[in-house]
């Protein structure tokens, strides 16, 4: 892989962005090619296989790339299956999109994990969060009962060979039993503490790996806590799983303004011209959350907020907004691009950050607690449960420009938006009727959550006498213009992606890479130095440091002017 980076990131001339593409995709498929180590199609380790010899691989993303082929055969195992993710999230997903049609007509759903229960018990606890989509479809207990037929269970250890071939065991049975010896793709879903990644995935690609087809394996962030563990991790899942078997999922990316911002940028020819340094005059990255740790301290302790959020979420966001068209779809042509926006970052500044962790505030007669007064959480803890920093891409396209990102836990609303601030309008025509020029600016604004929509601050003349002038809004609700249903959720999308074989939302291995590398001097930084982190009541719109460093730059937070 590395030696695919280096290809890639030569400068070289082509006569047409076509060419160009074409050529990076030769390179990254040769590149692949000579990766010591070559998988065969179950995504084990083989010794060698021949550049050009035939492969199984190829075969199963003909049967399961693009719209799920409903004669494929489909087999997942959700190794974790007792905790709070598989049953709030992970479940529900593949209920939904067996629900909506998107899996095929032959498949199995396994759960693995500790907890001792038969099928019926294992049934029972995920039978409550099955909800369909549409509350008042008549069939959804016909549904739910008929996707239940397909689910079963089997306890084991996470480090013991010997259960993980009785899992094997089991679900070849279940295959036999509904399809025959038809080619299976199986599917493994990691929701378990990231403490048992290695011996999860080593075990499953081991003993439990698909013998006639392929096998995925989607793993959870964190994806290690700084640049050295990420490439232990990295080292120890590539000792059996092949880089195109694996995909680090981050949920953010599959959330429908996420997937948006793409399409609205590069298929409307009027915000192209607009996407730079020459009309951009800052971006802002804002993700908060109205409740603390509520009992996951301990957890969220040994990780903090950048590590949490920053790290992997917004620098998504921020990859994804600042980067060059890509090539095309494909998803290496997307993440070679995401990749380059990274690496062009601008080393972190800690003049630039800012740091904040909540503290206890009365309200009403009850008192909402602070982040020290959780009892997982160790006493006296300095870790930040807010952080806002200003980014700088150094490219030709954003050089100068600040990408302010925040992000923070016990704030005074649950949301998560782009904020795009463009330059004033040149001349002072209307300066008596606007003021203050740099207040009264356009900015366009991508809502991710909650109440999903876009929409376009602009100034417009008030009806009647006289000219007095107001900003408005260009505004696209998404519950308004598309009230079809509710919007599938992010883990749905993301797990139908795998299963049809589409990383373009999946976090490859040098972009996880390139961001620790980001990051982790900052972080290193925080704790050899014992930084301490600046009070904020609970409910509050953060740390007074936050508006400062906003200032430093001549701008105002979007999200707290509302």
């Amino acid at each position: 892989m590395a030696a695919a980076a280096a290809s890639l990131g030569a400068s070289r001339a082509y006569a047409t962005p076509v060419a160009r593409g074409a050529a990076i995709r030769s390179r990254t498929r040769a590149a692949r090619k000579i990766i010591p180590g070559r998988r065969s199609a179950n995504g084990l380790r083989v010794d060698a296989v021949a550049a050009d010899a035939p492969s199984a691989i190829d075969d199963d993303a003909a049967m399961f790339k693009g719209k799920v082929k409903k004669s494929g055969k489909l087999s997942i195992c959700v190794f974790g299956a007792s905790g709070d993710l598989a049953k709030k999230k992970v479940y529900p997903a593949i209920f939904s999109l067996f629900y909506d049609g998107h899996l095929p007509d032959d498949f199995v759903v396994f759960g693995y994990a500790r907890s001792n229960m038969s099928n019926d018990e294992f049934k029972d606890r995920i039978r409550s969060s099955l909800p369909c989509r549409i509350s008042a479809a008549k069939d959804c207990d016909v549904k739910v009962e008929k996707f239940l037929t397909r689910c079963f269970y089997t306890a084991g250890q996470y480090d013991d060979p010997e259960d993980y071939k009785s899992l094997d065991v089991a679900m070849a049975e279940q295959e036999q039993a509904l399809w025959g010896d038809k080619k299976t793709l199986r599917l493994f879903y990691l929701s378990i503490p990231p403490s048992i990644f290695v011996p999860v995935a080593q075990n499953a690609a081991r003993h439990v790996s698909s013998k006639s087809g392929e096998t995925r394996v989607i793993v959870e962030k964190p994806f290690g806590r700084d640049l050295e563990s990420s490439r232990a991790l990295t080292e120890a899942l590539a000792q059996d799983l092949a880089e195109e078997h694996t995909y680090r999922i981050d949920h953010y990316l599959g959330k429908e303004l996420i997937e948006n911002l793409t399409v609205l940028r590069f298929s409307n020819i009027v915000f192209q011209p607009l996407w730079s340094r020459t009309y951009i005059r800052n971006v802002q990255i804002n993700f908060s959350e109205n409740f603390g740790t509520e009992g996951r301290g301990g957890y969220f302790d040994n990780y903090g907020i950048v590590r949490d959020v920053i790290q992997n979420h917004l620098l998504q966001i921020l990859a994804l907004f600042a980067m060059e068209e890509p090539a095309s779809l494909d998803a290496e042509d997307i993440r070679d691009e995401k990749v380059k926006v990274i690496r062009s970052i601008r080393p972190i500044d800690m003049d630039n950050v800012v740091l904040g962790q909540y503290k206890g505030k009365r309200d009403g007669d009850g008192v909402l607690p602070g982040y020290l007064d959780d009892d997982t959480v160790p006493p006296g803890s300095r870790c930040p449960t807010f952080a806002a920093m200003a980014l700088f891409i150094d490219n030709a396209r954003w050089d100068g420009v600040p990408f302010l990102i925040k992000a923070g836990k016990a704030l005074h609303k649950r949301q998560a938006e782009i904020r795009v601030q463009f330059h004033h309008s040149p001349g002072n025509l209307y300066k008596k009727q606007l003021g203050n020029r740099e207040e009264n600016s356009n900015e366009l604004v991508f809502r991710i959550q909650p109440d999903e929509g876009i929409y376009l601050n602009i100034n417009s003349k008030i009806p009647g006498l006289g000219m007095r002038l107001d900003q408005t809004d260009l505004d696209l609700q998404y519950k308004t213009k598309y009230s079809g249903g509710a919007l599938p959720d992010a883990y749905e999308r993301l797990i139908l992606d795998v299963v049809q074989g589409d990383k373009r939302l999946f976090i490859r291995n040098d972009e996880l890479e390139a961001a620790w590398k980001l990051f982790t001097p900052m972080l290193d930084r925080i704790e050899e130095d014992e930084i301490a982190p600046e009070l904020y009541p609970y409910g509050s719109r953060g740390p007074i440091g936050a508006h400062y460093l906003a200032s430093r730059w001549n701008v105002r937070w979007g999200d707290t002017m509302e």
